[in-house]
């Protein structure tokens, strides 16, 4: 097909899909079901249908990974596997020795896990993480993904961030998440607010090679970065990314260790007063949450 025809198809997607993911959360908060876009539930974690019988057969879906056939329009991500990455962990504070042990990146080796940071009035970015990706579990399985979340504040402390990595890349049975999203808030004392998304650079090291999901992660990344403006109103960050919302990382084991395409979401500055006071608003995280969905939804039915 010419140019013109692939940016129609292309704008019509994008269209139906914020169209069908607003209004499945819709009907999620109003505890109804929406006419369109939205199901009663999403399927169990295991991805396995009511009573145990496997997940219907699935073909070749986006990059080469598999997608369910014959999908309902309620359920547009049904067969397409997730795994949510809520930064740090409330008990990290309580167990600094064991957060502090290096663990192997490929590149270098790293502490297992950090406790985070905090808004000046004391909001953890441990409680944000989690909040967020607790709504966004929500959406997503109203979609019909399924959804895996790297830890709930069920353990004492972490996983690593090997661990953390791991987890993506076991999902589905072993085939890997068809995306993962780590849910963070910076830290920075620049004086700089707004939002960005930090993408894996090309990495061959040791154990990590990151060439598969360079380029993958880079469009989830777009996706969600485009998404995340427009829903929540917050601006790319300026005082990185060169306003793109996009930063390449070579650094992050979480990145590094990843065969599962990937990115890290940074969703404001809880150092600066303007973004505090969005991350701490419980209205502003339900728009955070929405946003990332979109970008999930938009770049796995691309």
């Amino acid at each position: 097909m010419d140019d013109d025809d692939a940016r129609k198809r292309t704008r019509l997607r994008r269209a139906a899909l914020t169209a069908a993911v607003p209004l499945a959360a819709a009907a999620l908060l109003a505890g109804g079901r929406a006419v369109t876009g939205a199901v009663s539930g999403g399927p169990p974690e295991d991805g396995r249908a009511p009573g145990g019988d496997p997940a219907p057969t699935r073909v070749s879906g986006p990059a080469g990974r598999p997608a369910p056939t014959g999908a309902p329009v309620s359920a547009p991500l049904a067969g397409r596997v997730v795994v949510i990455d809520p930064g740090h962990n409330p008990g990290n504070f309580q167990h600094p020795s064991e957060i502090n042990e290096k663990v192997d990146i490929g590149t270098n080796h790293k502490e297992c896990d950090t406790t985070g940071t905090s808004t000046r009035d004391g909001y953890t970015e441990a409680a944000f993480t989690l909040d967020v990706s607790h709504r966004l579990r929500t959406i997503l399985r109203r979609l019909g993904a399924t959804v895996r979340l790297t830890h709930d504040a069920d353990r004492p402390f972490g996983p690593c961030i090997d661990q953390r990595a791991r987890i993506g890349n076991e999902a589905d049975d072993g085939r890997g998440a068809h995306a993962v999203v780590s849910i963070h808030a910076d830290g920075s004392t620049t004086g700089g607010r707004g939002h960005h998304v930090i993408v894996p650079g090309l990495v061959k090291a040791g154990t990590a090679d990151t060439a598969p999901i360079v380029a993958p992660s880079r469009r989830l990344g777009q996706h969600i970065a485009a998404e995340f403006t427009r829903t929540t109103g917050s601006t790319p960050a300026d005082y990185l990314g060169d306003g793109t919302g996009l930063v390449v990382r070579e650094d992050l084991g979480g990145l590094n260790l990843s065969t599962a395409p990937k990115v890290f979401i940074e969703c404001g500055n809880m150092r600066h007063p303007q973004d505090a006071a969005s991350l701490s608003d419980p209205a502003w995280r339900q728009k955070a949450a929405q946003a990332i969905a979109n970008g999930i939804s938009t770049y796995l039915l691309g």
